[in-house]
């Protein structure tokens, strides 16, 4: 109680002196000098007041669900990598690419998470309260699980990337969407695989797991029982929702850090054996132990800057910061590097928040362009060292000729250039 007030004149006279302050620093004149960075506050203000936004008005569909405004129109595309439209005339979908270019943060969004299917599928509509999973095989006790049994049980969530092994890039493509869209990033929510077989009982035997989707054509794919006691998830939420059904409703299984054909949707059967089956899914996958197996199923790391990235325009020499993503599937990100004189020097990067596991993981560079002709290009190292190749380095291993827009042997995950002519648009280094 012995502490001075203020009293309600001096509160209002500090607040005017304030606003004179405030008044004196900022623009005055209708000439004020445009920032690079923004308009004027007395220029936005005269805009809005000529231009009052139109009220958006309530309807059943936005209080049930809600949406995006009209404004935003990010949206996924074809994939050139199939070949074919999709839907095509027959209403099945092939490959379906994210727009990384318009990306912010880490997590895609459900609707714009990337698809693909095995040869191309129709979705199978799937009625949770039918749908079962059974685990079988090399078990003491063959169980079969409903959906509200698999909620019953200790939960976990996790963020974590998929990618499709036909994710590469080439000098034909124009933008980042079709060079790296085959990849997203979301957080999964469900039950570990271990939690699983550990209530069946796994015998000391099984060395290899069989997983089975519903769909049309049946996926399945064989794995190492190793990976599934390590971090396999068998997910029912996406993105704190129930899966999408083009993402596997009601249940996908996801195998963090391994290419994307083994993340089974739609999954209904496991099967533990001992000894490597091959599965329509197995194709090219031809490895006799575990321990292999795993190493070739793995994603590399990689990394891509997504803005600014092909198709994009720059607005002249200035500040930009360069934005990207990068992940690998032997763990969490560690360092990204990120080169603006195609590929001389490599400069340290900002990494914009803690890295996840298998995950995608933001980064940020900020750049001076003096107006000049060049090349941007990123890569990363991920925790167990393992740093992302460029493409002579992949040359070299592979013992092949080196080309600039050859076509990668393995799973592609060397580093791709964005080229900056002097006007500022950007176009696709390898071309």
């Amino acid at each position: 109680m012995g502490s001075k007030r203020t009293s309600r004149r001096e509160l209002l006279k500090s607040g005017g002196a304030l606003a004179g302050g405030l008044a004196a620093l900022g623009p005055t004149t209708a000439s004020a000098q445009l920032s690079p960075y923004g308009t004027p506050v007395h220029d936005q203000m005269a805009d809005m007041a000529a231009h009052d936004a139109p009220m958006i008005k309530g309807t059943k569909e936005l209080v049930e669900y809600g949406q995006r405004s009209h404004y935003v129109t990010s949206m996924r595309m074809a994939h050139p990598m199939g070949g074919r439209a999709s839907p095509d005339a027959f209403g099945k979908t092939f490959h379906i690419a994210t727009p990384l270019q318009d990306s912010v943060g880490v997590i895609t969004p459900s609707s714009l998470h990337y698809v693909a299917t095995t040869r191309g599928a129709f979705v199978p509509d799937i009625d949770p309260k039918q749908h079962t999973l059974m685990i079988h095989g090399l078990v003491d006790r063959p169980l079969t699980f409903t959906i509200e049994d698999l909620k019953r049980l200790p939960s976990v969530t996790r963020l974590h990337f998929i990618e499709c092994a036909g994710n590469r890039h080439n000098g034909r493509q124009k933008t980042v969407q079709e060079s790296h869209g085959m990849t997203s990033c979301a957080e999964w929510t469900g039950v570990l695989l271990s939690t699983l077989l550990k209530e069946c009982g796994l015998k000391s035997s099984a060395t290899w797991f069989v997983a089975e989707g519903a769909e049309e054509v049946k996926g399945a794919s064989s794995m190492p029982i190793a990976k599934a006691m390590d971090d396999c998830l068998v997910a029912y939420g996406m993105n704190g929702e129930a899966v999408r059904p083009q993402n596997g409703f009601p249940l996908r299984l996801m195998v963090p850090g391994f290419e994307g054909i083994f993340h089974t949707k739609w999954l209904r059967r496991i099967k533990t054996v001992d000894r490597y089956y091959m599965n329509y899914n197995d194709y090219g996958h031809l490895e006799k132990s575990p321990k292999d197996a795993a190493l070739a199923f793995q994603i590399g790391p990689k990394s891509v800057i997504t803005k600014p990235s092909g198709g994009q325009q720059l607005q002249g020499r200035g500040f930009y910061e360069i934005s990207g993503l990068a992940w690998s599937g032997g763990g969490a990100i560690r360092s990204v590097e990120v080169s603006t004189d195609g590929g001389r020097k490599w400069n340290r990067a900002e990494i914009k928040e803690t890295p996840q596991r298998m995950a995608h993981t933001r980064f940020g560079y900020p750049w001076n362009w003096d107006g000049n002709e060049t090349e941007i290009l990123s890569r990363c190292t991920d925790e167990i060292g393992q740093q992302q190749p460029t493409r002579e380095q992949v040359a070299k291993y592979w013992n092949v000729p080196f080309d600039r827009s050859y076509r990668v042997p393995g799973l592609d995950n060397s580093v791709m250039p964005w080229r900056i002519a002097k006007d500022g648009s950007v176009t696709n280094g390898l071309a």
